[in-house]
């Protein structure tokens, strides 16, 4: 192993070790707060509830999509607004049958 090929694996070390420590500080954050969203997701969803969690999640879904796809979000809209819907009606029924 060259001197080029150690510092790769150093950098990669340094860079793993950076990510299982932030992935560490999510969950130590965030566990706690994602306990009153579990509170209320133990007596179910009807409808009604379920629809800002199928709004949300779809709308969190699609604006990724939208960067990754680069000008995905203007030049593909029709598209985009055809299935948002669609992905909303079927994201809210299944959260509403789950839970």
């Amino acid at each position: 192993m060259g001197t080029e090929d150690r510092g790769d694996l150093k950098l990669l070390a340094v860079a793993l070790l950076a990510a299982v420590l932030l992935l560490g500080l999510l969950v130590l954050f965030l566990l706690p707060a994602a306990a009153p969203v579990a509170a209320s997701l133990n007596e179910g969803l009807g409808l009604r509830d379920a629809a800002p969690w199928g709004f949300g999640v779809t709308l969190a879904l699609f604006l990724v999509l939208a960067v990754a796809a680069g000008d995905g979000l203007i030049g593909e809209l029709q598209f985009m607004l055809g299935s948002f819907f669609s992905f909303f009606l079927i994201l809210t029924l299944l959260i509403a049958w789950v839970y």
